[in-house]
């Protein structure tokens, strides 16, 4: 009888104690949530992810990495010591049982990237009718405004033998096409440093009516002809060895910095067989920076001003690409094939999606850095997020206040 008591005060406590550790939600959890399970798993079977697979499935995989890129660790071993930390805690995160390091670098090292790429692109495209009528840019425009640009991170050539780049190093690149109304990632693509930034304009989708800015770099014109051909618009910079043959000079707004607004036809043979019809060419001088700046487009309708600004913009994705690289872990990798860096980059980019798909779910008010801070020191916390930011956070972030946004960079 006594010892029926004991087994009954001891069944009771620990029931106590398990209602108790169910009232809410985690912190991780809730940003998880997000994510569709059904939509996650037929990605899953699409690559046979889970194929032979007894406990520790893509899931599990995606939850250690996700959690790893939410608190900031620094490594595949600090993200282990940090979950094994707190094993009591596991099985309310959806991980269960402990993991070792072995177990999720073989998952990083031989299971599909293309699973979570899938699950990255699906949250773009949740995140995409979420920011559906965001508009961030300085004048009113209904057309969408994409920038495309890539950006390298350097590897060791010794440890990371198949990202050749030059005869040194090694290096990726992270090529993107970000929706600067809402600086939501369009398209991305990964590719070994050796490959030009001009071949993925070839992958790139064009919608009619849409605007595609960017530098010097991706000009052959070419790809920009078929970018016409697409009915989309393309604004970008001229070369120093730019030749043209003026057709017309249009007014300009002197006052605003405009100095001349042309239509130009293209003089050299082979250039101009590639684009054979009319461009316009806008020469405008910032007078901050005591500098002269010619665009080139095939948009006849924007005023110069406009055009001027809309490349203005461009400088978006720079900052897309600083945010990720400073506050994601995108530039230290957890594992040395090519499987593993895919994995971990697209499972990053997952994150960023998914914050800012947090931002509208919860009705956060705060930037997506400082959501992101908050919850890597709240993650096993149990309020619910929207509660977390009822009070705004009064800081002046150094990041907000870069002279590189006051002008063309």
């Amino acid at each position: 009888m006594q010892r029926f008591e004991i087994l009954l005060r001891f069944f009771l406590y620990n029931l106590l104690i398990i209602i108790f550790m169910n009232q809410g939600q985690f912190v991780f959890s809730q940003i998880i949530s997000l994510i569709s399970h059904r939509s996650f798993h037929t990605c899953v079977k699409r690559y046979k992810g889970d194929h032979k697979t007894k406990h520790f499935t893509c899931w599990k995989q995606f939850l250690c990495m996700a959690f790893g890129q939410l608190t900031h660790r620094e490594s595949l071993n600090d993200t282990v010591l940090c979950l094994t930390a707190n094993d009591q805690k596991l099985y309310h995160l959806g991980i269960g049982q402990k993991i070792s390091k072995s177990t999720l670098s073989k998952a990083n090292e031989n299971r599909d990237w293309r699973i979570y790429a899938d699950l990255a692109k699906l949250l773009i495209l949740e995140a995409k009718n979420l920011y559906v009528n965001d508009n961030d840019l300085e004048l009113e425009i209904k057309n969408n405004v994409f920038a495309i640009d890539a950006t390298t991170i350097d590897l060791c050539l010794s440890a990371f033998w198949w990202a050749d780049f030059r005869s040194t190093k090694a290096g990726i690149k992270i090529h993107t096409q970000l929706d600067l109304k809402t600086s939501i990632p369009e398209f991305v693509h990964i590719s070994t440093a050796a490959v030009h930034e001009l071949k993925i304009l070839d992958m790139v989708h064009y919608e009619p009516g849409s605007f595609y800015v960017v530098d010097r770099g991706y000009i052959d014109f070419d790809r920009l002809y078929r970018i016409k051909l697409e009915n989309a618009f393309f604004i970008t910079r001229t070369r120093r060895d730019f030749t043209f043959k003026r057709i017309k000079s249009q007014n300009c707004d002197k006052p605003s910095g405009i100095v001349c607004d042309q239509i130009i036809r293209l003089k050299n043979f082979y250039v101009h067989r590639d684009y054979p019809e009319n461009l316009r060419r806008i020469k405008l001088y910032d007078a901050e920076h005591q500098r002269t700046l010619v665009f080139l487009t095939n948009n006849f309708s924007l005023s110069a001003i406009d055009i001027a600004q809309l490349y203005k913009h461009r400088w978006k994705i720079e900052l897309f690409f600083k945010w990720i690289k400073q506050h994601l872990k995108i530039k230290s990798f957890w594992g040395r094939s090519e499987n593993a860096v895919k994995t971990q980059i697209w499972i990053a980019i997952s994150i960023y999606v998914l914050v800012a798909i947090a931002k509208k779910r919860f009705k956060v008010q705060q930037s997506l850095y400082e959501i992101l801070q908050v919850i890597s020191i709240t993650i096993f916390e149990k309020t619910p997020i929207n509660e977390l930011f009822a009070k705004p956070i009064q800081q002046n972030f150094k990041e907000l206040k870069d002279n590189q946004l006051k002008m063309f960079e």
